[in-house]
């Protein structure tokens, strides 16, 4: 009797062994995991189900599918893009893009791919806004060109379930010849500038000088006070040259009977 047990247990343990293999796949199915980043989008025979947060949590075997969402920022920098200005200069520019997913839900029934489909997007909203500037704003205003692209890609992505936190122009490459010509006009820009200034002291200065002559003019007696000042600056200088100045009163004197 003990031989033919021992023959009949390898026959009962292959059953066993076959139930419990499914039993254990089916045990691991039951339940997910995401971490705190993370979002479980669940489909229970395909159609969409709840959205599961950080943590455990329980699913049916062989029936729900859930798919995973990372709600991290992702940091992209945008291929070279060759367009042309407004006012019809040819440019090289490049990007950086930060995004992020907000609802998983939407990024995972709206969009195949929501990632590529956003650098898409921005790519082509880049060439937009820079066709819409013109190449001073593109070298001046370059916040607000960024801001404006901004606009435009948040409009195109928001459907999506994607948010765009910034996005910011990197390089602006644009031909020599132009560059010279750059160069030439701000070189120019400043000499006028420069001419400006000095005619404006220029100008002061004639000004103060006739406000100094009328003011001395005016009144008797300054003009031989400003000589006697100008001969004790000359002397403080130990200067050998001795100048002989006449007085104001002998010229008067002299125009008068000149006058006669």
């Amino acid at each position: 009797m003990v031989p033919a047990l021992m023959h009949a247990l390898p026959i009962v343990g292959v059953p066993l062994a076959i139930l419990l293999v499914p039993a254990v796949i089916a045990a691991f199915k039951s339940f997910g995991m995401n971490q705190e980043y993370e979002r479980a989008v669940l489909f229970r025979l395909g159609r969409l189900g709840e959205a599961k947060g950080p943590g455990w949590f329980w699913l049916i075997p062989f029936i729900d599918r859930v798919v995973k969402v990372d709600l991290r920022t992702v940091t992209r920098v945008l291929d070279t893009q060759e367009t042309v200005t407004r006012d019809g200069v040819p440019v090289k520019v490049n990007a950086v893009l930060w995004f992020r997913a907000k609802d998983a839900t939407l990024v995972t029934t709206t969009v195949q791919d929501w990632g590529n489909a956003v650098i898409q997007a921005a790519e082509t909203a880049m060439r937009d806004a820079i066709g819409q500037s013109d190449l001073d704003q593109l070298l001046k205003d370059r916040i607000l060109i960024n801001q404006r692209l901004q606009d435009m890609l948040a409009r195109a992505c928001d459907h999506w379930g994607v948010v765009v936190d910034s996005i910011e122009m990197k390089d602006l490459d644009i031909p020599e010849q132009m560059q010279r010509a750059i160069g030439r006009e701000a070189e120019a820009v400043r000499e006028k500038r420069a001419r400006i200034i000095k005619a404006e002291g220029e100008k002061e200065a004639a000004q103060t000088l006739a406000d100094a002559a009328a003011t001395i003019g005016g009144t008797p007696g300054a003009l031989e006070m400003r000589r006697l000042q100008t001969l004790t600056e000359i002397g403080v200088e130990h200067n050998s040259t001795i100048i002989a100045m006449m007085p104001v009163e002998l010229i008067e004197a002299a125009k008068r009977i000149a006058e006669k």
